[in-house]
């Protein structure tokens, strides 16, 4: 009887040490280096000057990154109606798409208030340098990024006269666009935060 009850509580722990075996040969195999860890996975290309060049296109409020060149309200109403207007109208009155002029010069409790009010590149855009960045990074809906700067210029020109903030015959580059002033800019409020428990 004794080495029966012996035999069964020897029994109970191989029992229990068996059905820790497979967890303790995982954290074995686990806790293990592998001569074959990569150190690359090699996933993609490196990026060379040039790639990184061509991503790096952002501009900012105050004009930094604005690319050289220039161009029309008139060539732009021609870039407008090629790579625009079908989403946008012919007067950015809006399609398919937003309007991009037309609304009326409110202020923003009244803008954020009454949602008929057309919220346009005019009424509610704080920096025309934004709208060329924008317009380079992500138009037109169908080949975002496929217009030259001169194309960019072009047509941020046009949207700016569509909206009353530049002459029929004025002209756009860097220094001009940079000194626009947006009637909404005025509502904007600069974010001060810097990083962690400011966000």
């Amino acid at each position: 009887m004794m080495k029966s009850a012996l035999r069964q509580r020897d029994v109970g722990r191989l029992r229990q040490i068996a059905r820790l075996l497979p967890a303790l040969a995982l954290i074995t195999v686990a806790l293990q280096p592998h001569a074959e860890d990569p150190t690359r996975f090699n996933l993609g290309t490196p990026a060379s000057t040039e790639d990184i060049a061509a991503q790096d296109i952002d501009v900012s409020p105050d004009g930094h990154g604005l690319p050289g060149g220039g161009a029309t309200v008139a060539q732009g109403k021609i870039i407008y109606d090629q790579a625009c207007a079908s989403c946008h109208g012919s007067e950015g009155q809006g399609a398919s798409a937003a309007a991009l002029a037309g609304g009326n010069r409110v202020p923003p409790d009244e803008l954020a208030a009454d949602r008929t009010i057309v919220h346009d590149v005019g009424n509610y855009w704080p920096y025309a340098t934004t709208l060329f960045d924008y317009i380079r990074r992500a138009m037109p809906f169908d080949s975002a990024g496929s217009l030259s700067d001169d194309e960019v210029y072009a047509s941020t020109a046009y949207v700016l006269y569509l909206n009353g903030l530049l002459d029929a015959d004025s002209s756009l580059d860097a220094t001009s666009l940079s000194a626009i002033a947006m009637p909404a800019a005025r509502y904007y409020r600069e974010d001060r935060r810097v990083s962690g428990g400011d966000l």
